[in-house]
């Protein structure tokens, strides 16, 4: 094995979520598409609800965050510290159909941006996870 043969095993071994999905580009893009299906689809009327009247503000704090949480930039905590998420979203009647709405709006925006498997599926696990430890009604 040659010594830049090394340094890219090396590098794509290392890279973090953010830098297999592609960057804020590909990020920015993701979290446009989320909201815009959100908006739009029937399928996702219960999580929807869930916002204000306009998720101008959501699109730019779950760039913010998820910058961050996927290993890049840490631009939610520079703004604002620790993302505290469930005290964050206690106010909010996060039930099961809210959970697996907003993971299903977020796999469809990764399909059609077509976020590479694995990362897919590892993405999707993670934010069920997060989704589901935000449930605050009965599941």
């Amino acid at each position: 094995m040659t010594l830049q043969s090394e340094a890219d095993s090396e590098t794509s071994i290392q890279a973090t979520p953010y830098q297999q999905l592609g960057g804020e580009a590909v990020l920015r893009a993701l979290i446009e598409r989320f909201y815009d299906l959100m908006d739009l689809e029937p399928a996702y009327a219960a999580v929807r609800a869930t916002h204000g009247p306009t998720l101008d503000s959501a699109r730019q704090k779950l760039f913010w965050f998820l910058s961050g949480w996927l290993g890049g930039p840490d631009l939610y905590v520079q703004r604002f510290g620790h993302p505290r998420l469930r005290m964050r979203h206690l106010p909010f009647a996060i039930g099961a159909a809210e959970r697996d709405q907003w993971v299903a709006c977020m796999d469809q925006a990764m399909r059609e941006l077509a976020v590479a498997e694995p990362l897919r599926t590892q993405l999707h696990h993670s934010f069920f996870k997060t989704a589901d430890w935000m449930c605050n009604q009965g599941v």
